[in-house]
């Protein structure tokens, strides 16, 4: 893996920082940048990579920059980039939510390989999903360092044109919330019930692992057709998905997904 320098300290770069170590990075290929002490010290404690208060060190070190600062950092850590480091040859990948490619590109020499990412919260545990898109001057060679660089979180696509970054923002991104808040009403319809606490909890987590297990070992089956094998005509099941159904569950996923899409939308707007 070549040398890597993650700009900014937070939750999503530490994630990357721990699947690439756990994926056997040497942390000498690793620095982190950031202006507090107390967080780039924590991953070179954590981690045994390397760390600065420099940017521009950090970039200077690395083929590969991840900029994983908040969204209205972006512009200055672009502009200081640019206008101190020679960026030729290097890749940036930026998980900034909500900052389109051709804004970094105004604001980065003209040929800069960028790829933009979308992770979600899961990839902190390595169970992430991530949508990735490159701009035209990234090369095979710099697009299959992101890959694997982002493949050290969970599962990553490559996604062919960049608006499917929101809508990959509507499903995966925002996607964990919705599962969170079905698993949350279950645990309260246990609590109900008069379920302990604890006990309420693991039967919802351990039916969720479950269900989504299942997904995953079942390639080849349609979603569809393992829940079809759950329902049994005239049984328990059966009556609880003609209720959810009757709900309009499905048409509300839809219109949830949509309504996440049009705000992804309306952020990468404003940031134009």
């Amino acid at each position: 893996m070549s040398n890597i320098a993650f700009i900014g300290a937070g939750n999503m770069n530490a994630s990357i920082i721990k699947g690439l170590i756990n994926s056997n990075t040497s942390s000498d290929n690793i620095m982190v940048s950031n202006p507090s002490p107390e967080k780039r010290e924590a991953l070179e404690q954590s981690f045994g990579i390397k760390q600065s208060s420099s940017n521009i060190e950090a970039a200077n070190f690395a083929s590969v920059i991840v900029l994983g600062v908040k969204p209205h950092f972006i512009a200055d850590v672009c502009n200081e980039l640019s206008s101190q480091c020679d960026l030729s040859g290097k890749l940036i990948i930026s998980v900034a939510a909500g900052i389109p490619v051709a804004q970094m590109q105004k604001l980065l020499p003209e040929q800069q390989a960028i790829v933009r990412a979308m992770p979600n919260t899961p990839a902190q545990i390595g169970l992430g999903m991530t949508g990735i898109y490159a701009n035209e001057n990234t090369s095979a060679t710099q697009k299959q360092l992101a890959e694997t660089l982002l493949k050290s979180t969970g599962e990553a696509i490559w996604l062919g044109e960049e608006h499917q970054i929101d809508q990959i923002t509507s499903l995966s991104g925002s996607g964990p919330a919705y599962f969170f808040l079905f698993m949350e009403a279950m645990e309260q319809h246990a609590k109900n019930y008069g379920f302990d606490t604890e006990t309420s909890r693991k039967i919802v987590e351990q039916t969720a692992l479950g269900a989504a297990a299942m997904v995953k070992q079942n390639q080849n089956t349609d979603i569809e057709v393992l829940r079809a094998n759950v329902t049994s005509k005239g049984g328990t099941t059966q009556a609880a998905l003609e209720t959810l159904v009757a709900g309009g569950l499905p048409q509300l996923v839809s219109k949830a997904c949509n309504a996440a899409l049009h705000r992804a939308q309306e952020l990468a707007q404003n940031n134009k």
